[in-house]
C-alpha cells in the first residue's frame, strides 16, 4: 500500500505551490515521518515541514423508490508538504 495516494491540484493548493508548498492525498494511517520519507524518496527533494488534516467524510442520502439508502463518503487525510529553500516538484513533467 503506497502511503502517497495523489497529489492534489486544487486552485487553493496551486497558489501555496508558488510559496513551496505542495499537497497531496495520503493513506489515512500515515504519520508524519512516514509522508516525509515517501515525499522525498518519489520526488527526490528535500522536505522540510509535513502538516497533515484529517477529513470525516460526508454524508450521503439517496431517496429511491425501495426507501431511504443512508451512507458516507470514505474518510481523507490530506498531507501539505513544504520543501526546503529553492526546491520544486513539477507534476505535469510525466505528461
Amino acid at each position: 500500500m503506497s502511503i502517497l495516494k495523489r497529489p492534489l491540484v486544487t486552485e487553493k493548493v496551486s497558489a501555496l505551490n508558488e510559496k513551496g508548498k505542495y499537497g497531496f492525498i495520503v493513506d489515512i494511517n500515515a504519520n508524519k515521518v512516514e509522508i516525509k520519507a515517501a515525499v522525498e524518496k518519489m520526488y527526490g527533494v528535500n522536505v522540510a515541514r509535513v502538516n497533515t488534516i484529517s477529513l470525516m467524510g460526508k454524508k450521503k442520502v439517496r431517496y429511491t423508490k425501495a426507501g431511504v439508502l443512508a451512507g458516507r463518503k470514505p474518510n481523507l487525510k490530506k498531507a501539505i508538504v513544504t520543501l526546503a529553500q529553492g526546491e520544486v516538484i513539477d507534476f505535469y513533467s510525466n505528461v
